[in-house]
């Protein structure tokens, strides 16, 4: 399977330019896994860490949920990986698959670009119990655009560590 990365617009508006590196990045995580094993999947960075592609992708599926269905929907649901709250449990793959890590993350992914294309504006607020903050849907998604980069530095580290591939 090979990941078609969408370009970023170049001149647009402020949410459509938002939406548009969210995107590019989602699509960056999902190409740093193409053609990889489940057992490459969790191939760990160096132990002790328990980084790994596998792990990176299931913390972003938590990371969209929390921050478009909890935060700026309202909605009271569990995180995906833990019933308790501990955003640690998705780093720990376990013996996931790449097929339950996706599925996931899709899902995911569907709902938080669901709740951006019906809020009225990027002015929507949600309450970030962990800030004890109102956020705006602006912040949220530069937010999780930034996590994303973030883990997709990662990312390009693990890829090359498990068959030399580099770039994206």
């Amino acid at each position: 399977m090979t990941t078609e990365r969408p370009r970023p617009p170049m001149r647009a508006g402020e949410r459509e330019t938002l939406r548009g590196y969210l995107d590019f990045h989602r699509a960056t995580l999902a190409m740093k896994c193409d053609g990889l094993s489940d057992e490459e999947l969790r191939s760990r960075s160096m132990p002790p860490s328990t980084l790994s592609l596998l792990g990176l992708v299931r913390h972003l599926a938590e990371v969209e949920r929390t921050w478009f269905r909890r935060v700026i929907n309202k909605e009271d649901i569990p995180l995906v990986w833990s019933p308790d709250g501990d955003y640690q449990a998705a780093y720990e793959p376990g013996t996931a698959t790449r097929a339950d890590a996706f599925d996931a993350w899709r899902t995911e992914v569907g709902h938080a670009r669901r709740i951006e294309r019906a809020a009225p504006s990027l002015d929507v607020t949600g309450h970030q119990p962990r800030w004890n903050a109102e956020v705006s849907l602006r912040t949220v998604m530069l937010h999780v655009t930034l996590e994303y980069a973030r883990h997709n530095g990662h990312a390009d580290f693990l890829r090359e560590g498990i068959d030399g591939v580099v770039g994206a």
